[in-house]
């Protein structure tokens, strides 16, 4: 699969479900390209904004969609990656504050 194909799928599936892709476009392929190297890497897509640690049960709530999609973009507009966002961010009809981390210390790999 490439990026572009990723991008088609992905983009029908969470449509659907209220989640928009950033309008960035160049960014947005950027990530889905990470993804796909992730997916190769590790045989899942971890989110490509934090690090993973190759244990699929570990990483679970970083498998993208991540398990802090939902809080991020109910609260900020945007998940952590500004991949996914809500259609009043993409419109500019709200602003596009820092999005903070909220996977626990202890969960993150260094």
């Amino acid at each position: 699969m490439d990026a572009s194909t990723l991008y088609d799928n992905l983009k029908r599936i969470q449509e659907a479900k209220g989640y928009y892709f950033n309008k960035d476009r160049d960014r947005v392929m950027d990530l889905m390209e990470a993804l796909l190297q992730n997916k190769a890497r590790y045989g899942y897509m971890a989110c490509p904004c934090r690090l993973a640690s190759g244990d699929r049960e570990a990483d679970k709530d970083v498998i993208c969609p991540c398990v802090y999609r939902e809080p991020d973009v109910r609260e900020y507009g945007s998940c952590y990656c500004n991949l996914y966002v809500s259609k009043e961010w993409n419109e500019g009809a709200m602003d596009h504050p820092y999005v903070p981390e909220r996977r626990p210390p202890e969960k993150m790999v260094f």
